[in-house]
C-alpha cells in the first residue's frame, strides 16, 4: 500500500490543471487543521472551500469499487475505516466552516472543476456581499 499514489494521482492533476487555466489559484495538500495525517487535496483557503478526489477502490465509489478476494475480511474492515475516516474528516471540515466537495475519481474532470469553480465563485460573492442591517441595527448575511 505504501507505492500507492496518495497525492498528485491523474485525477487530482487533470482537475487542478483546468482550475489553474480558469485562473484560479488554491493550496495543494493542506493539512487538515486539527487532524494528524489528513489532507485537503485542493484547498481554497480564502474562502474555505475543501476539495477531496477519491480513489474508487480505497474510498468505496459505489459504481467501481471491489472486494478482494484474498484476505477478504481484513480489506473489508480496511476499506470500511477508510470510508469512516472520510465521513469523520468531512464532518470535521464543516464544523470549522469549511464547504467540502467529494468526488470520485471516475468523475470527468471538466464537471469536477466546473462544479467546483462554481462553488468558489458563490463563496466569493457570498463572503463579499454587504450585509444589510435588519430593524435591531443588527448586521444580516442576506
Amino acid at each position: 500500500m505504501s507505492r500507492q499514489a496518495s497525492k498528485n494521482t491523474a485525477a487530482e492533476l487533470s482537475v487542478r490543471r483546468l482550475l489553474h487555466a480558469a485562473g484560479l489559484r488554491y493550496r495543494v495538500e493542506l493539512p487538515v487543521p486539527g487532524m494528524a495525517r489528513r489532507r485537503i487535496d485542493v484547498a481554497f483557503t480564502s474562502v474555505k472551500v475543501a476539495v477531496l478526489i477519491d480513489g474508487c477502490f480505497w474510498h468505496g465509489c459505489p459504481e467501481h469499487a471491489t472486494q478482494p478476494k484474498a484476505n477478504a475480511e481484513w480489506w473489508r474492515q480496511k476499506l470500511d475505516r477508510n470510508m469512516a475516516r472520510d465521513e469523520e474528516t468531512t464532518e470535521h471540515l464543516k464544523a470549522q466552516g469549511w464547504v467540502v466537495l467529494r468526488f470520485w475519481e471516475h468523475m470527468p474532470a471538466d464537471e469536477v472543476a466546473a462544479a467546483v469553480h462554481a462553488t468558489v465563485d458563490r463563496e466569493r460573492l457570498r463572503r463579499t456581499a454587504p450585509k444589510r442591517l435588519q430593524g435591531n441595527g443588527q448586521a444580516t448575511d442576506k
